[in-house]
């Protein structure tokens, strides 16, 4: 019996297309054989590692991508309700993440009820007041401020930057990276072992490397 490929779904919850992914998974991948295992890093890592700024702290790219969130949202009937403040300080909702599981990976429920406070509830996701109320709800195994779960952020944001990872949401599978939410019928694609993927992979080799700016 062939096993499920396993899914590693990369996420920080600053990032709505990592929200509306999360949201699509299900759909996209419909009747297919598969697991995921969610992995809370910081998105911030990842842009410091690779020199660059978020999409939402660069003028023109941040009105883009409200609109094209708000769009998607409404073209794949996904609720969302934008939080009062964006980008917003992710820290202790990653961490909170990591805190339901001993193991460091939170199971589907409570990345969706993290997700919703920050995408769906509105007002402001790092509000200390609604902060505890989420962690009276999730009841974690461990307390999101200890020094271990602090740790294994920093080591799974480590980690997904060794695999590849270079935004979030990514998806990885037999270390091939999906990145983003229009990724999904790609990623479909490989499960289906579709063809059309070789060829696809290949397609970097085939380009020379152009003008490179310091």
């Amino acid at each position: 019996m062939t096993r499920p490929k396993r899914i590693d779904f990369y996420l920080d919850f600053i990032s709505p297309y990592a929200y509306l992914a999360f949201e699509q998974i299900p759909r996209a991948l419909q009747g297919l054989s598969y697991e995921v295992v969610y992995r809370p890093i910081l998105f911030a890592g990842l842009l410091k590692h690779h020199g660059q700024l978020g999409p939402a702290e660069i003028t023109g790219k941040r009105e883009w991508t409200y609109r094209q969130v708000d769009w998607l949202a409404s073209a794949h009937s996904i609720e969302l309700r934008a939080p009062d403040v964006h980008p917003f300080n992710s820290l202790a909702l990653l961490r909170l993440a990591l805190a339901c599981s001993s193991q460091g990976m939170p199971n589907r429920f409570q990345c969706e009820a993290i997700f919703r406070h920050a995408w769906v509830e509105g007002g402001a996701a790092d509000d200390a007041a609604r902060l505890r109320a989420l962690t009276d709800r999730l009841a974690p195994q461990r307390d999101p401020a200890a020094s271990d779960v602090k740790q294994e952020l920093k080591q799974a944001t480590e980690a997904a930057i060794s695999a590849g990872v270079f935004g979030v949401p990514s998806m990885v599978v037999d270390g091939r990276v999906f990145w983003g939410f229009d990724a999904l019928p790609m990623l479909r694609a490989y499960l289906e072992k579709d063809e059309r993927l070789d060829q696809a992979w290949r397609a970097p080799e085939l380009i020379g490397q152009g003008v490179r700016r310091s």
